[in-house]
């Protein structure tokens, strides 16, 4: 009876880990910090800012990205300069939803983002200056330039 017992404790401390690791792996994500938020950025995907002002990634040769945040009702940077083709990430980081939206043509509109998410758009192809500003809250402008 004593051998059936230990045997018995033995297979549910072998069982109990088992579970314990499928969790804890299943857990964590595959960049190894265990938040498991998949809205994060990988740091391979991360702009960094170039001494033009504009923002790009060396990451990935022949990509590049750019960032713009909102926050206080203003587009940090205002003014931003990029390749055509650029990848540009606009995060609201501000109180109220707002857009980026290009005030002639169709040139990109992110649509609505709502506070604390973030849009990518595709900047035109076609060299130039493109005006943009918030549709929700006008007085907010910018432009971004496409050489």
């Amino acid at each position: 009876m004593l051998l059936s017992l230990h045997t018995g404790r033995a297979r549910f401390a072998a069982v109990a880990s088992a579970v314990c690791l499928t969790a804890l792996v299943g857990c964590s994500d595959s960049n190894g910090g265990g938040s498991g938020d998949s809205s994060s950025t990988p740091a391979a995907t991360t702009a960094v800012p170039s001494p033009s002002g504009s923002s790009s990634s060396s990451a990935q040769p022949g990509k590049t990205a750019a960032k713009v945040v909102i926050k206080n009702f203003k587009f940090k940077p205002s003014t931003l300069s990029v390749a055509p083709g650029t990848k540009v990430t606009v995060t609201n980081s501000d109180t109220t939803t707002h857009t980026m939206t290009a005030t002639k043509g169709k040139a990109f509109n992110t649509g609505d983002i709502a506070v604390g998410k973030t849009v990518t758009f595709t900047a035109p192809s076609k060299s130039g200056a493109y005006p943009f500003d918030c549709t929700i809250h006008p007085f907010m402008t910018g432009t971004l330039t496409v050489k």
